[in-house]
């Protein structure tokens, strides 16, 4: 990674902080004192000095080196998860939660924000409680100086006075905190030494236990007052390999693997301690990793190697009867007194200053609102003291369990939960095969990922299912909340580039050349000149798409040669977020060109990828209609208007207010002020008839509100669709059966299935000359409904008035017909006939129509006289769709 971008970020960072205070605020920290220290600090502790015998007492050296293998090997999975988002761009504070937040987005960031910071400061308390025990097995009553009283009042009382004392340190500042440490790791390290020495130079002697509880059988044996201290010995060795798991003596519960390997574990969590301290050092991307890494491999060398000279030097009695028996066996006891009091101490400090950067940089995003504002407020020197005390606060409430091994197991399912986060939040960023993931720390792949998850799943439920089962709960839980509540953040979100990268490959893989009809859905290409005015249609046609595709189609006349930029750019912003607010699902695709005709020709060949294209072309219908404004009604905001909220972040809507703007055409200097005329309307039919594409005409959708339409009722108003599948302006050569007519019947079939429209009733109209058998028609369309199994009332209309108004005339023009085509003239007085005659077949009322659209006349003079002729077909007829489909949609087979 390149050395200017974390200075580029550094100087960012340092002009935010400056806004709000910060910019006293130095990064000091090198990888050594920042994250070296900290995190050996934070894996010794309580397990080192306390709790190694436990471990090998009870399990045996066989299951306790597999259970540091097991632990390493989880945290190893992290650790490298850790290294390479640490060196993927510069880090800011929060460690754990930065990494998450920034990889996975604010929910999941957040969310295990709060387990990451709850888990701190469960770890906190827990070495707290350490502390008090081992303070309690030297000064108590069973100590060797019996100067403190005991009891669980007075073990409260010096957790807390232990906690102030880590509260002074941490309210002063993380620099004083690292040189605190580094005195506490000096003293650790000369502790460590001696014990090494003391089980070669100490001679076997016996040991007093600590006292037990009392057993309430009296006739049971009485647990040993003495154990041995053998040296190296290899029967004392092989005394120790298997597991001998026994009551607890300090909870007086029956330990087992799971309840062991929670305790044990909790040394092991240590490896975000530097990462906590991101935001105080130096170059974070360089130290995190390898500090953490040389802590991690040092502290499993140690681990294993003391306990292997426990297993072959203690006898087993020692081992699970007497935590502080590393005291007893040293050339100088009260050294490991001092070492078991200063690094826990140090660990305490380290999770809670964790957790007040955890916080800090909680509150400073914003997740919460207003909830941990306080939380953002800073010293003079950057140090978050608001953070600190409410950090402080929670460790006390988390002090009044009392016992080290109760809140182990909590603690360490929070720390699990968390590393698998990290864990995902690598794999996201792998899987997304995004560009700029590119860290310089390259050792590892999904596999060590997938690893790392599976690991500290299994680990979670192995430890306590109850508690991890909760512990998922309440994060799914913080995660809706903040889904909900919190405001768009600016970080990026993962599930885009992973959406991304499946879509593209799924659409790879959808192949046009295994198409059947069996799977047909409509998939729509809807042209708007003016949202305003059609919201009624839009809305309409995302009922009607049956989970196809459907875009938004628009053309903005102009050319690209004579302006400074591309005037598309600015727009989509409004279209988009016109399909947020009518919670439509569609795509938007825009075009720029000469005239609406060539716009729409390149929306048909270019809309869509791969077998996911457009196969329907739905326009306004061309009329002198007066356009409503529904935006308005749906209460969006023109650009030009300014919102009451200063910080209202809604995107401006530039859409032109209307003036003689219709659906399928934009306002212009052209005839009657439109962009385009009769003849033009008329060729894009006939070019996407061309092009293979079903069309449809919508014509007076600007009444249709779905809402109110869909909101009847089986039990009050019932609603109907009607469907004319026949060419009324060709009556002589009608069928039933043709491709138009089918595909007719299939969108009103479609329409039904949708939820909102399934209480519809389809009414479908047979128009039956004098002379033809009227229940022979209609037996045999009832015939054909049943094997397409669409449910539909058959009416048979008797029509033989009209068709006495019906007169053609062929054309005289001798021109080539390359298609069929409507090459008659037909009387007014015929056309207005049909119009009066679908009115007088709705009662009630229909909601919609479906009308069969006739293909444009090939002689292209003729286009003006189609178009008035559709024009008197569908006078006042109230919503409708003149539809003419070009590919078989329907079959019987199965």
């Amino acid at each position: 990674m390149s050395e200017r971008t974390p200075l580029l970020h550094y100087r960012l960072s340092t002009s935010v902080n400056e806004q709000s205070g910060e910019h006293h605020r130095p990064k000091k920290l090198s990888t050594f004192f920042g994250v070296v220290v900290p995190t050996l600090l934070s894996m010794f502790s309580v397990v080192v000095f306390l709790r190694i015998g436990f471990v090998v007492g009870q399990c045996g050296l066989y299951q306790a080196i597999a259970m540091f293998l097991v632990a390493y090997f989880i945290i190893s999975m992290t650790v490298l998860s850790v290294c390479a988002i640490s060196t993927n761009g510069a880090l800011d504070a929060g460690g754990a939660y930065y990494m998450i937040s920034r990889a996975l987005g604010p929910e999941f960031g957040g969310s295990l924000g709060v387990m990451f910071f709850l888990a701190n400061v469960c770890s906190s308390a827990l070495y707290i409680l350490g502390l008090v025990e081992a303070i309690v097995a030297t000064f108590g009553p069973a100590g060797s100086l019996q100067v403190l009283p005991a009891g669980y009042w007075w073990s409260l009382l010096y957790a807390t006075g232990i906690l102030l004392l880590c509260l002074l340190v941490c309210l002063v500042g993380a620099e004083i905190y690292a040189k605190a440490s580094f005195i506490i790791f000096l003293v650790v390290m000369l502790v460590l030494a001696t014990i090494f020495i003391s089980f070669f130079a100490v001679r076997p002697r016996t040991i007093l236990l600590p006292a037990a509880p009392p057993i309430h059988n009296s006739t049971g044996p009485q647990p040993p007052t003495m154990a041995n201290f053998t040296g190296f010995k290899l029967n004392t060795l092989l005394g120790n390999l298997d597991a001998d798991y026994a009551v607890d003596y300090t909870t007086g519960t029956m330990m087992s693997f799971a309840t062991v390997f929670a305790v044990m574990f909790n040394g092991c969590t240590g490896i975000m301690a530097g990462s906590n301290m991101s935001g105080d050092l130096k170059n974070p991307s360089y130290s995190i990793p390898r500090g953490t890494i040389t802590a991690v491999i040092f502290t499993f060398i140690i681990y294993n190697l003391l306990s292997l000279m426990v297993a072959c030097s203690c006898d087993r009695i020692l081992l699970q009867r007497d935590y502080s028996f590393l005291r007893d066996i040293n050339v100088w006891n009260p050294l490991v007194t001092v070492g078991v009091y200063s690094s826990t101490m140090s660990a305490a400090m380290s999770n809670l200053i964790g957790a007040s950067r955890i916080l800090y940089a909680l509150a400073r995003d914003d997740l919460f609102g207003t909830v941990l504002s306080p939380a953002k407020k800073t010293s003079c020197n950057g140090n978050p003291w608001v953070s600190v005390l409410l950090s402080w606060f929670l460790v006390q409430l988390v002090l009044f369990t009392g016992k080290l091994n109760t809140i182990a197991s909590i603690v360490t399912i929070f720390f699990l939960l968390v590393y698998a986060a990290v864990d995902l939040a690598c794999l996201a960023l792998e899987w997304a095969s995004a560009p700029n993931f590119r860290p310089t720390f390259r050792y590892f792949t999904w596999h060590t990922c997938v690893l790392g998850i599976v690991g500290c799943a299994v680990m979670m439920f192995l430890i306590n299912s109850i508690y991890a089962s909760a512990s998922i709960a309440f994060m799914l839980l913080l995660l809706l909340l903040i889904h909900y509540l919190s405001p768009t953040s600016s970080w990026g979100y993962i599930s885009q580039a992973l959406i991304f990268h499946q879509v593209r490959k799924y659409l790879l893989m959808l192949d046009v050349r295994k198409d059947h009809v069996k799977f047909w859905r409509p998939q729509v290409l809807l042209m708007v000149s003016n949202p305003r005015s059609s919201v009624g249609l839009i809305t309409f046609i995302n009922d009607i798409k049956k989970s196809g595709l459907y875009v938004l189609g628009h053309v903005l006349l102009g050319d690209l040669d004579t302006l400074p930029s591309d005037p598309l750019q600015c727009r989509y912003d409004s279209w988009l977020s016109l399909v947020d607010h009518l919670n439509i699902k569609a795509f938007v695709n825009l075009t720029l060109a000469d005239s609406v005709r060539h716009g729409v020709q390149h929306l048909l060949f270019i809309s869509g990828l791969g077998g996911m294209r457009p196969n329907t072309l739905v326009l306004g219908f061309y009329d002198d209609c007066t356009p409503k404004d529904k935006l308005t009604d749906h209460n969006l905001a023109d650009a030009t208007v300014p919102t009451q909220d200063p910080e209202d972040e809604r995107p401006p809507y530039h859409f032109p207010a209307l003036r003689a703007s219709i659906d399928g055409k934009e306002e212009g200097n052209g005839e009657n002020g439109k962009v385009m005329g009769p003849q033009e309307y008329v060729a894009v039919i006939a070019d996407a008839m061309k092009m293979l594409k079903n069309v449809a005409l919508a014509r007076y959708f600007h009444q249709f509100d779905r809402a109110s339409t869909i909101s009847s009722s089986p039990g009050k108003s019932a609603l109907y669709v009607d469907v004319w599948p026949v060419n009324l302006l060709r009556p002589d050569s009608s069928s039933y059966v043709d491709t138009c007519s089918l595909f007719l019947l299939q969108l009103a079939c479609v329409l039904n299935m949708v939820r909102a429209w399934r209480h519809a009733r389809l009414r479908l109209f047979l128009c039956v000359e004098e002379g033809r058998s009227l229940r022979g028609s209609e037996a045999k369309l009832g015939q054909l409904l049943k094997e397409l199994r669409i449910k539909a009332n058959v009416y048979t209309v008797p029509w033989d008035q009209q068709m006495g108004l019906f007169e053609e005339e062929e054309e005289d023009d001798d021109y080539v017909n390359s298609f069929p085509s409507n090459a008659t003239r037909l009387s007014d007085e015929y056309l207005s006939a049909v119009n009066r005659l679908i009115l007088e077949q709705a009662r009630p009322p229909p909601a919609v129509r479906f009308l069969y659209l006739p293909r444009p006349p090939a002689d292209t003079r003729r286009y003006t006289a189609y178009l008035r002729q559709l024009d008197l077909l569908t006078k006042d007829l109230g919503p409708t769709l003149l539809i003419h489909g070009v590919t078989p949609v329907l079959t019987t087979d199965l």
